[in-house]
């Protein structure tokens, strides 16, 4: 069984606009909690019970939060690892950690994600896995390409259909995956990024998809706010 996750959560999330100019997106209340009681409290229901939370921005109000609901979460302080001007992007959180030596689940700390996906992930294989949704937009996403049970590539925000399952940013991986984050380079965009260090894995067979299959959304404008609530109002 798999005890060990990572969660990415140093970034304040500008599109939150407003609503994020005083703290980081992550302590931003749904139904009068904060969005980070959901993803601890939902890994807890799932099984994982060692939880590092790498953090950034306002990052005294995350280590507040976690005194105050009196979680037993490690922290790790991204800013304190690297630059930002030196280093940013979804790879350098888990870049910081070190002392990986077994399988643990990486996760997008502004995602939600259902207790039975997160379970889903607990499969102790040789193989990385990352996680993906149907999405009637993938031309907004990065999109999974698999051939058979494989991941082959991932192509971002593409111009031409490759098809329509999306990256949901939910991960499984072996410790290979320090391997290969230490040989990628920026992208484009002038970030390193998660998704060049899975392509790695993908090009050696090492990497299968998994399907959401319960309620996932990316947590990111202030309009999700209401959408979240609904959805764990039991409104659809």
């Amino acid at each position: 069984m798999i005890n060990k996750v990572v969660v990415a959560a140093a970034g304040r999330g500008t599109r939150m606009l407003e609503l994020s100019e005083d703290k980081p997106k992550h302590l931003i209340e749904v139904n009068g909690k904060s969005f980070l009681t959901y993803i601890l409290d939902n890994l807890l229901l799932a099984g994982f019970k060692d939880i590092t939370l790498v953090v950034g921005y306002q990052s005294n109000l995350i280590e507040d939060f976690l005194k105050n609901n009196k979680y037993n979460v490690k922290i790790i302080n991204q800013f304190e690892c690297f630059n930002f001007e030196e280093k940013n992007g979804t790879a350098v959180p888990l870049m910081c950690i070190k002392d990986i030596a077994e399988q643990f689940l990486y996760l997008a700390g502004d995602n939600y994600y259902s207790v039975e996906d997160l379970k889903a992930l607990n499969t102790d294989d040789n193989f990385s896995y990352v996680s993906g949704v149907e999405n009637s937009h993938p031309e907004n996403f990065g999109v999974l390409v698999s051939e058979g049970e494989y991941l082959k590539e991932i192509v971002e925000k593409p111009k031409l259909p490759v098809g329509n399952l999306v990256n949901a940013s939910l991960y499984k991986f072996t410790p290979e995956i320090f391997d290969k984050l230490a040989q990628i380079e920026k992208s484009p965009r002038g970030e390193y990024e998660i998704t060049d260090a899975v392509s790695l894995l993908a090009k050696e067979k090492k990497v299968k998809v998994n399907k959401i299959t319960g309620f996932w959304m990316d947590f990111g404008k202030p309009e999700d706010i209401k959408k979240l609530e609904d959805f764990l109002n039991g409104i659809n």
